[in-house]
């Protein structure tokens, strides 16, 4: 996997790209990264198992929406010893994809508690915080 010195977000295709942009002005040290402009957009719509890959070799923890086939993926990933670099969860339930501020606060609260921890093979599940 690629050193990073800090924590750096890569937004699945369903998360909007203010997002990232937002982010990215309150906290440029997280190099948040969407997949929609990540390698010139060469991984939208490849599989889940292709996204994760290529993100842990860039030392990139994914943001998503897909509580439906990525549990599953890593499980099998975990049972096999395979390797990720990290996976932030989002339940519509808790911010919905329309949120953009809720979940610009909730990502920004993540990454000031844990930009230097080591994401590998970590699951974190996002609540919203108070506005």
């Amino acid at each position: 996997m690629a050193s990073r010195s800090s924590l750096q977000f890569l937004l699945d295709e369903h998360i909007a790209v203010a997002v990232a942009a937002q982010l990215n002005v309150q906290r440029p040290a997280s190099r948040t990264l969407t997949l929609a402009r990540w390698n010139d957009a060469a991984y939208l719509g490849a599989t889940d198992d292709v996204i994760l890959k290529a993100a842990q070799v860039t030392g990139l923890t994914l943001v998503t929406y897909d509580l439906r086939t990525i549990p599953g993926l890593l499980k099998q990933w975990g049972e096999e010893g395979a390797a990720h670099g990290g996976v932030v969860f989002v339940d519509t339930r808790s911010i919905t994809p329309t949120d953009i501020g809720g979940l610009v606060r909730a990502l920004v609260e993540l990454w000031d508690a844990e930009q230097a921890s080591d994401w590998t093979n970590r699951v974190v599940f996002m609540v919203s915080t108070p506005s």
